[in-house]
């Protein structure tokens, strides 16, 4: 209960989670010491718990009248004494408090007091703790199942599914995890391996994410025509047109003088045309075998700056030209 208040969501990590507490001795608290404990496992072991948590026993011994708080108890206090007061919490509050008495009732003051020495406590022994580990690991131990949950669009599912679930069943085989998508759109990929989850999400990510644009894009060239190449791009989840004007700023005659199917190439989303995707090459960085071959062929014509697009748009007008051509 002490740990619960600090837990992570299911969303934020998608684990069930047991802590176990071995006590091999006990001259005090081992309910507080397994609080202590409890924090310091959780945020060894990459599990993003909001505040490290701990906890502090008090005693109460009541005589003659008087009373004395005691702090940290032992087992004689707890055993002798006529309270035991347990109290857990972060720096900012409490998560979780029990208590037994033997006596018939305390007093509002004697609770203040004892809330108050429990918080003077928890402060100093969560200060030693920092000193161990102050906040949760980013990696998961190596010896936890890992676990990525994410969310993507409802209407998205079906496409990572794909028809008769051929394109999920593609990305567990090419990166051997196990992938379950629920109704809402969470997915949670799981495998020992983080790398392969990784791989995997970035694969999802590409099949149901759109194309940014002026954003560059590395592709595979797949097909090539006279009148440009197409390129695959996103984990080959995205194809779009490198019209032959789009491919450098020399004239190119034959695209496949330029380039070849399988040849990997940097291109840029400049937007689509009626659903297709359109992109160019042009002025594009990381293109540098088709500019070596373009500058050691003379009979090639030479780069060019980009031209001029708006060039000869003000002799147009209402869709003629000067010669009232359409």
């Amino acid at each position: 209960r002490a740990l619960a208040a600090v837990m992570p969501t299911k969303e934020e990590f998608p684990y069930t989670i047991r802590i176990v507490s071995d006590i091999l001795e006990s001259n005090g608290s081992s309910s507080m010491a397994t609080v202590c404990s409890g924090s310091l496992a959780l945020m060894a072991a990459g599990v993003p718990i909001k505040k490290p948590v701990a906890g502090v026993a008090n005693g109460l011994i009541v005589e003659d009248g008087k009373t004395i708080i005691l702090t940290d108890i032992t087992g004689t206090e707890d055993h002798l004494g006529d309270m035991d007061f347990k109290v857990t919490g972060t720096r900012d509050g409490i998560t979780a408090v029990q208590m037994d008495i033997k006596v018939e009732g305390i007093t509002k003051d004697v609770m203040l007091k004892a809330l108050n020495q429990s918080k003077i406590s928890r402060i100093h022994i969560l200060e030693i703790m920092d000193q161990v580990i102050a906040q949760p690991k980013t990696e998961l131990s190596p010896y936890a199942p890992r676990i990525e949950s994410f969310k993507v669009d409802s209407d998205k599912i079906g496409t990572i599914i794909g028809p008769g679930g051929k394109t999920i069943k593609s990305i567990i085989e090419a990166t051997k995890v196990a992938i379950d998508i629920n109704d809402d759109g969470i997915v949670n990929i799981s495998s020992p391996d983080g790398l392969a989850i990784e791989q995997a999400k970035s694969m999802i990510s590409d099949l149901v994410s759109e194309p940014e644009m002026d954003a560059v894009y590395s592709g595979l060239v797949s097909r090539i025509e006279p009148f440009g190449a197409f390129v695959k791009f996103m984990g080959g989840y995205k194809e779009g047109l490198v019209h032959v004007s789009q491919i450098h700023y020399s004239r190119i005659e034959n695209v496949s003088d330029y380039i070849k199917v399988g040849d990997t190439v940097n291109v840029r989303y400049t937007g689509s045309d009626r659903g297709k995707i359109q992109l160019t090459m042009k002025g594009v960085p990381g293109n540098d075998a088709l500019n070596k071959y373009i500058s050691e062929n003379p009979g090639n014509p030479t780069s060019r700056p980009p031209r001029d697009e708006n060039r000869g748009r003000d002799n147009r007008r209402d869709g003629f030209n000067k010669k009232n051509r359409y």
